[in-house]
């Protein structure tokens, strides 16, 4: 992303109307993976999930608003937040927010966000923490359903192993619901994943084929550690010879298998049977 120069001054709001201005090329640039990596930078759109990321303390480098919402309370104090954590405020037309979000009827309310990462060396669950851990995950829309399944069971976080989705592109953060901004993420490779599971203090997890246990069977009162595979290929072998338990979710109908956020939502709400109340 390039480098521009900031607001003249604090309280500042710059205007913006021109399709072609730097500032709005960079934020649509971060539509493609290969900027998002260079930046450290994603987008969110939305009110809500924007306020919500401002609340829970996400660093804001940008907030873009469309000008018939300059004067709404939420705007203002998020506006005002921003502007002191050093973030630009923006005001913009609803062509340039259509621009933006590549919408006819754009989100009155963009926030561009730094990515942030848990690192594993503070990957550290509670007596009866939840984490689920992802292989090879191919859909952003599956992703972003599993990380705000995983944030309404009141897992602890979430970890991207090998070649997963980013987490951070708009199709991934839409379908979180703004979960992306109360759960911990962290990424391994392959290699990293296996040397770094041997120290966890609980139980891992994992939906097979080879599974012989029925996933309703498994003691969960302990550190769990939810291991999922890849849309289409599910756990490879060498995955699945990490886990402790591999499992099963009976079906009696004629689809032969279940949707991947389907799956581990199923499996979530088990594990975490006794620890929900209404």
């Amino acid at each position: 992303m390039a480098d521009h120069s900031p607001i003249a001054a604090p309280g500042a709001v710059k205007t913006i109307t021109s399709l072609t201005n730097p500032t709005i090329k960079d934020i649509r640039g971060l539509a493609l993976p290969k900027n998002r990596k260079e930046s450290g930078l994603f987008v969110t759109e939305g009110m809500k999930l924007v306020a919500d990321a401002v609340e829970e303390d996400w660093p804001i480098k940008i907030l873009v608003y469309g000008a018939k919402v300059a004067d709404h309370p939420v705007v203002k104090r998020v506006a005002t937040t921003a502007h002191a954590r050093g973030g630009d405020v923006l005001e913009v037309s609803e062509a340039v927010l259509s621009k933006i979000t590549r919408r006819d009827n754009p989100q009155m309310v963009v926030g561009v966000f730094e990515q942030k990462l848990t690192p594993k060396s503070e990957i550290q669950p509670g007596p009866a923490g939840v984490w689920v851990a992802l292989e090879g995950i191919k859909d952003p829309g599956n992703l972003g359903t599993i990380i705000r399944t995983a944030d309404a069971v009141g897992a602890e976080g979430v970890i991207l192993v090998g070649d997963t989705v980013d987490p951070f592109g708009v199709e991934a953060v839409r379908a979180t619901m703004g979960s992306i901004f109360h759960m911990k993420l962290a990424r391994m490779s392959v290699e990293e994943f296996k040397s770094w599971r041997k120290g966890w203090p609980g139980i891992v997890v994992g939906t097979h084929l080879s599974g012989k246990s029925d996933y309703r069977t498994i003691d969960y009162d302990r550190p769990v550690m939810l291991f999922m595979g890849n849309e289409q290929s599910g756990l490879p072998d060498d995955l699945a010879a990490t886990c402790d338990h591999l499992v099963k979710i009976p079906q009696a109908g004629r689809a032969d298998s279940l949707n991947l956020a389907i799956a581990t939502g199923v499996m979530l709400y088990e594990i975490r049977r006794d620890k929900l109340k209404l």
